[in-house]
């Protein structure tokens, strides 16, 4: 998926997730790209789409932690975070 879970708040999203869990064989893999912000001051395009989400929807980026703690809630496990070139980020989960 991308771009997608990042448009909707926590409840929507852990539902989104649990479907494709659902979806998903216990051998599957989950991809989602997205920017996932960067602990700390370091420069990110991601942080121009938080504020920019945060004054237009009231919603957020969330952090690599959030996104982890999101994913556990929906019986997935954050495998591995593979940055790309343009920012974003290819979020691996896999079935817990």
């Amino acid at each position: 998926m991308k771009h997608v879970i990042v448009d909707w708040d926590d409840e929507k999203a852990h539902t989104i997730l649990a479907n494709c869990r659902k979806a998903i064989s216990d051998d599957g893999i989950l991809l989602i790209v997205d920017f996932a912000l960067p602990e700390g001051n370091i420069h990110s395009a991601g942080k121009l789409a938080d504020i920019a989400m945060l004054v237009l929807t009231g919603r957020k980026v969330r952090t690599v932690q959030e996104y982890r703690d999101l994913l556990y809630s929906a019986d997935f496990r954050l495998n591995r975070v593979i940055p790309v070139p343009s920012d974003l980020n290819i979020l691996e989960a896999i079935p817990s």
